[in-house]
C-alpha cells in the first residue's frame, strides 16, 4: 500500500513552530476541524500563538464574518502542545514552519520521524529550500512534501504544493484534497530552487529594494505603483515588511547561491538585516508599524 493511500484520512495535524507562519497555519486547519496540536521549543510561544488566535477569531465574530460556535469549534480543536513526542503520537500530518535554515528543519523533521507512525506525511513550510534533499537528508523521502503557505494563512487563498524527486504520488494527492478542505487553491510545482512563488515574488521585491536604493522613488510610492498599476494587493516592500526582511535575505542568499547574479540581495537589505530592522515584527522596516498600520518612513541613500 502507497504511503499516500494509508494517510487518506487526515484526522490529526501537529504544526511545528508556533511563530507568525505556525500561529496561521494552525488557525487554518483548526478552522477545517482537524485536531491540531501546536508545538514550539518555547512552550510561552505557543501560549501567545493561541492566545493570538483567540484575539482575531473574537474580532472575526464581533464584525460578523464568523458564528460564535464555529469559532468555539476552532479554538477547541487547537491543542497547545510543548513536549514533540506527544503532539507526534498518532499524527496523520506533519507540517513544520520553522525559520529557513535547511539543517533547523531537517534535524527538527528527523526527530519528528522517529516519534510519528509511519504513515504520517511530512509536510514543510519551506519557501525556497529544497524538498528532496530535506525527505532524502531525514531518510523519507517518499512522504515529505512541501506544502508553502501565505502569510498571513488565514486570508490568502494559494497554497502551494512541492512535489520533490521521490514523494509519492498518494502524498500529492492527499495534499491536494485537503488543500480543497481548508478552503486553498493549490498549485503544484517540481523541486527547484523558490519553487514558482518565491522566486518570482523576491525578483520583484529585490528590484523595488534596489529601486528604493538608487531614489526612483519613495517605498511608498513603488509601493503604490504596483498597487494600483498591476492590482497587486500589497506592494512588494510593504510585503517584506510583513514577511520579514531576514528571511527574505535568507530568500534571496540561497536562490543567489542556486540560480545566479540576479538573486544577488541588494545591498540596503543587507544592511537594514543588520540593523535589526526586520519589518512589522521588530516595528520597523521600510515602514513603521504601528496599532493603526504601516507609516511611511524616509530612507538614507
Amino acid at each position: 500500500m502507497s504511503v499516500g493511500t494509508e494517510a487518506a484520512a487526515v484526522r490529526r495535524v501537529v504544526v511545528l513552530g508556533a511563530g507568525t507562519m505556525g500561529q496561521g497555519i494552525a488557525q487554518v486547519m483548526a478552522n477545517a476541524g482537524y485536531v491540531t496540536h501546536l508545538y514550539d521549543v518555547d512552550a510561552a510561544r505557543i501560549g501567545r500563538a493561541i492566545e493570538s488566535i483567540k484575539q482575531a477569531t473574537d474580532r472575526l465574530v464581533q464584525k460578523g464574518k464568523m458564528l460564535n460556535e464555529a469559532r468555539s469549534e476552532l479554538i477547541g480543536a487547537l491543542v497547545p502542545t510543548p513536549d514533540l513526542a506527544q503532539a507526534c503520537a498518532d499524527v496523520d500530518l506533519v507540517i513544520e514552519s520553522a525559520p529557513e535554515q535547511i539543517e533547523l528543519k531537517v534535524g527538527l523533521l528527523r526527530e519528528v520521524k522517529a516519534l510519528a507512525p509511519e504513515r504520517a506525511i511530512l509536510g514543510t513550510n519551506t519557501s525556497s529550500l529544497s524538498i528532496t534533499e530535506i525527505g532524502t537528508r531525514i531518510g523519507a523521502a517518499a512522504r515529505t512534501i512541501g506544502l508553502h503557505f501565505f502569510n498571513p494563512p488565514p486570508v490568502m487563498e494559494l497554497l502551494e504544493v512541492v512535489r520533490g524527486l521521490g514523494t509519492d504520488e498518494g502524498v500529492v494527492a492527499t495534499s491536494l484534497a485537503l488543500a480543497k478542505r481548508i478552503g486553498k487553491t493549490p498549485i503544484v510545482v517540481n523541486d527547484m530552487p523558490g519553487f514558482a512563488t518565491s522566486r518570482l515574488g523576491v525578483v520583484i521585491g529585490a528590484e523595488a529594494m534596489r529601486m528604493l536604493e538608487s531614489g526612483v522613488a519613495s517605498a511608498e510610492d513603488i509601493d503604490r505603483a504596483m498597487e494600483l498599476g498591476y492590482r497587486h494587493p500589497m506592494g512588494p516592500l510593504k510585503l517584506t515588511d510583513l514577511v520579514g526582511l531576514d528571511v527574505r535575505l535568507m530568500i534571496l542568499e540561497h536562490l543567489h547561491r542556486e540560480i545566479g547574479e540576479q538573486f544577488r540581495p541588494p545591498a540596503i537589505l543587507r544592511q537594514m538585516v543588520r540593523a535589526g530592522r526586520l519589518g512589522k515584527k521588530t516595528g520597523e522596516g521600510f515602514y513603521r508599524w504601528t496599532e493603526s498600520g504601516p507609516v511611511p518612513v524616509t530612507h538614507k541613500r
